[in-house]
């Protein structure tokens, strides 16, 4: 008998079988009594087969998801991670896991809380309601996760011919994402009672923290340890670099993973699938930035490491008035020759390094103006140009007291 246990194949017919008992409605506890008896612990790549297997042999992918919770129940603490491959810091996984802690943290936070419900007096039920809200808001955050995983790694599993269980797992995806959206209206909703909460919690509330804290460990101890054997390093750099289109989930990763023995390109491309700009904490399209730029309280001219102007914003109401016939000119030739000896002792003060910001303010047309030139330095502080910033600031300086209520202002 133990040559038959030790014996793939035994094992995952065996699996097949108790999975198709949960199938036919034998109780979850029986089978879980009989996988610990006859299987003890499953090497998790034979679980991903046997899912691969079933769905093969005709049984319905939403069948398949239906019992996806149970069967997943039932494999807990049972699955075999001893030949799981180590995880870099930093590494896409490692990233996934991170969130995974702190999901399951405000998950169990937000359990905390409705556990608490009956204790809570009517008078403080909206300050209650809106800390719950608050809690169900932050987890929503799952669905960047659940992107990353659809978007990025699915894809080369798929490749790799192993297609059911990213499709059970993308529709557990979509239906964690409805039951919080569910919870997070029935919390927004104006005349919240706690009745309506009682009414929920069973059928909506509690499944929806469970469902996302039981996807976090089918990740932990069935998909990340298959992916890591399935994807390779490029597989995950690729990933790695389409990681912060998607952003993260309550988690900020510290390391930026970088392959060992990798080359990177001399020129990064900064262009997303879609076209947008990327950089190292978001990405938008041309227009996007061009009205973000636009729309900034205050004037801005780049001058390039060659002191030649390169780009000045297209505010609404500029300070100092620019055309576009300045561009690529020398910014000596800008300003007033009575003022150039200072401009000559900005540039070398920040090309040497032995300055990084000049302020300076002037009153005009009765108007309080603060200039401002910023040296602009690369991450090994080589010199990339000076960015100057002009901004009329007679409205800031008669400000006093607070404003809490919010006004609009006319324009």
């Amino acid at each position: 008998m133990s040559e038959l246990i030790n014996n793939s194949k035994y094992r995952k017919e065996q699996l097949k079988e108790l999975i198709l008992k949960l199938h036919q409605g034998e109780s979850a506890e029986n089978v879980r009594h009989q996988l610990i008896e006859s299987l003890k612990n499953i090497p998790y790549g034979e679980v991903v087969e046997v899912e691969q297997e079933l769905i093969a042999e005709g049984l319905p992918e939403t069948e398949v998801l239906k019992l996806c919770d149970v069967h997943g129940a039932v494999l807990e603490g049972n699955v075999d991670l001893s030949g799981a491959k180590a995880i870099p810091e930093g590494h896409p996984v490692d990233v996934f896991q991170k969130e995974n802690s702190e999901l399951r943290k405000v998950a169990g936070l937000a359990k905390q809380q409705l556990d608490d419900l009956p204790n809570v007096e009517l008078a403080d039920f909206k300050t209650y309601a809106l800390k719950l809200e608050s809690l169900f808001n932050q987890l929503m955050d799952v669905d960047k996760h659940y992107q990353r995983k659809e978007y990025l790694v699915f894809p080369y599993l798929e490749k790799n011919e192993i297609t059911g269980p990213p499709k059970v797992m993308w529709g557990k995806h979509d239906e964690i994402r409805e039951q919080l959206k569910g919870c997070i209206e029935i919390l927004k909703a104006p005349e919240l009672k706690p009745e309506d909460l009682y009414d929920s919690l069973e059928f909506l509330f509690y499944p929806s923290l469970q469902g996302l804290v039981d996807m976090t460990k089918k990740e932990e101890e069935i998909l990340f340890p298959m992916t890591m054997d399935v994807l390779t390093t490029e597989d995950w750099w690729n990933i790695h670099k389409q990681t912060l289109e998607y952003g993260f989930a309550l988690y900020d990763p510290v390391v930026d993973w970088k392959p060992d023995g990798l080359v990177e390109e001399t020129t990064e491309n900064t262009l997303t699938s879609d076209g947008n700009i990327q950089l190292p904490s978001g990405s938008f399209s041309t227009e996007e930035i061009k009205a973000i730029l636009n729309t900034v309280p205050f004037d801005m001219t780049f001058v390039d490491k060659n002191d030649k102007v390169k780009y000045f914003t297209q505010g609404k109401e500029r300070i100092f008035a620019r055309s576009r016939s300045i561009i690529n000119r020398d910014v000596r030739l800008c300003h007033p020759p009575g003022s150039t000896h200072i401009v000559e002792k900005i540039l070398e003060d920040f090309k040497s390094g032995k300055a990084s910001h000049a302020p300076f303010w002037i009153q005009m047309k009765g108007k309080f103006i603060k200039i401002e030139y910023y040296a602009l330095r690369d991450e090994q502080g080589d010199y990339l140009g000076t960015l100057e910033v002009s901004q009329d600031l007679s409205e800031n300086r008669s400000l006093e007291g607070e404003r809490r209520i919010l006004s609009y202002t006319e324009e």
